[in-house]
């Protein structure tokens, strides 16, 4: 098991404020599924306008956040870590459901799980969960080029 802090997570992904979505991973099995976390705070940019009486994070930075977690076992199982000409390229999302609301102090849980790689595209099943109960699943492809 690996645990990953914020500084091992900026080490593996080109994402910087405010486009780091993933605090910190908290389980990996190399090769098969990771866990890791985002702490949702009211002081994120997108609430100021998404929405001002109601907030509630976009359901397209859930799936980036899920996408993030998909490129951290990526290279965990590839057990390298990106070099600067190297980007991590989301691709499609499939079979994406949104099941409820993440708002400031939800703590956003993601689970991807590597369904499998060919010639370098990468295809994971995902979720992302807040106490216990699952907000977002989808299937999320990425692909890994230097540019």
């Amino acid at each position: 098991m690996t645990i990953l802090d914020v500084n091992q997570i900026l080490e593996r992904l080109p994402h910087r404020y405010p486009f780091l979505l993933v605090d910190r991973v908290t389980e990996i099995e190399v090769g098969k599924w990771i866990k890791c976390y985002k702490n949702v705070t009211y002081n994120e940019p997108f609430f100021t306008g998404h929405f001002p009486q109601k907030p509630v994070m976009p359901g397209v930075l859930i799936i980036e956040a899920m996408a993030q977690a998909t490129g951290l076992l990526a290279y965990e199982t590839v057990e390298e870590k990106p070099s600067k000409e190297s980007i991590y390229y989301f691709v499609s999302a499939d079979k994406v459901k949104f099941k409820q609301p993440v708002g400031p102090g939800d703590k956003l849980e993601l689970y991807a799980e590597l369904l499998r790689v060919k010639k370098g595209m990468w295809k994971f099943d995902c979720n992302a969960s807040v106490d216990g109960k699952v907000v977002a699943s989808g299937e999320i492809m990425c692909v890994s080029k230097d540019s």
